[in-house]
């Protein structure tokens, strides 16, 4: 821990600037200038305080060093028993820190596209995107995130979708549901099923941090934009203007879709959004495989094509395949109280990238 002292140091040395800055009238007055010294701030404000804590413990620990070499059985004891105490204290603060000082990911603050696809299992499969779609939805809104569908395609009279694409706005949304993105299994008695035998299902989630312009610069000559009449549910408009817009981007094949709106202008702009998502993520995708494998298992993959969970109704249980936890709570996890298997991922990750 102490040949990073100093870089803790530095920081705290730095915190203290933008402080100065940030009271600046001149540096106010400059409104690009002063957000910037106000995001680095924040960025640094759990380190540093972080640090504080830690220096004040190192401080006791010396302190009661000191008072070990007191003649004084009493006191003496008293400081033996408390010690440890502290001592566990600053490991756990060491740790925090180590934390805190891995790269942050750029994309952590931005909000997310949200895509759910039905896969093996039929209407089985539809059903349970729906499932999922509500939990997610659930653990948003507990979180004060706004949730908006952009597009969605139902399995007809199941009530359930082949799939469903939400946008999901908030901070911090996209560190909490990154880790969602992958194969999630489902093991149940469908309600069709008349001999109540178990089916196996499966649903891709994919969570995409959101594109802005700046990054992702996409020439309109490689576009393809037809629109065409929207079917489904969507009010007078539907079959009666060419409100749905289809994008095609040529070079790479990708496809979006959008016609829950009923401005042809709302629909190509929410496809626009979802379009420029989708091929971040692939940019994203493509870095990481070329990356070498031991960077791979640092950062996780996030290859898709991996299952990552197991739902299984008949045991009420969920299983996080890639750090080996069973939960018991089903129900409850559905309803959208996810956010203890959240923080378990969030640690496996960190722990993986401290090594």
């Amino acid at each position: 821990m102490d040949i990073i002292l100093d870089k803790l140091r530095d920081i705290e040395i730095r915190y203290r600037e933008l402080e100065g800055q940030l009271s600046d009238p001149k540096i106010v007055s400059k409104q690009g200038l002063y957000q910037k010294y106000a995001k680095e701030h924040a960025d640094l404000r759990e380190l540093v305080e972080t640090i504080r804590q830690y220096e004040k413990i190192r401080t006791r620990i010396d302190e009661y060093s000191g008072l070990l070499q007191e003649n004084d059985e009493e006191l003496q004891a008293m400081v033996k028993e408390e010690l440890p105490h502290i001592q566990q204290e600053k490991i756990e603060l060491e740790e925090k820190i180590r934390i805190l000082l891995l790269p942050k990911d750029p994309n952590d603050d931005k909000n997310v596209f949200l895509e759910i696809r039905a896969g093996t299992g039929g209407d089985e499969a539809g059903l349970f995107a729906g499932d999922l779609f509500r939990m997610y939805a659930r653990y948003a809104e507990s979180q004060g995130w706004r949730v908006e569908v952009v597009s969605s395609s139902s399995t007809g009279g199941t009530g359930g979708f082949k799939e469903i694409i939400a946008q999901i706005e908030g901070n911090g949304a996209y560190s909490r549901l990154k880790y969602e993105s992958g194969v999630h299994r489902v093991q149940r008695v469908p309600v069709t099923e008349a001999q109540g035998r178990i089916h196996t299902s499966a649903v891709t989630v994919a969570i995409m941090p959101e594109a802005e312009e700046v990054e992702l610069n996409i020439d309109q000559n490689e576009l393809r934009v037809d629109v065409y009449r929207s079917t489904g549910h969507g009010g007078q408009s539907v079959n009666t203007t060419d409100s749905a817009v289809r994008i095609t981007h040529l070079p790479t094949g990708l496809v979006v879709t959008c016609q829950d709106e009923k401005s042809q202008l709302k629909n190509k702009i929410k496809a626009m959004k979802v379009l420029r998502a989708r091929l971040l993520d692939a940019m994203v995708q493509k870095q990481n495989a070329e990356m070498s494998e031991t960077r791979k298992n640092q950062v996780g993959s996030g290859d898709r094509s991996e299952r990552i969970r197991t739902y299984n109704f008949p045991q009420g249980r969920i299983t996080d395949h890639r750090i080996n936890l069973t939960r018991y709570d089903l129900d409850n996890f559905l309803n959208g109280n996810i956010g203890a298997m959240i923080d378990a991922l969030a640690t496996h990750y960190q722990a993986e990238s401290l090594k």
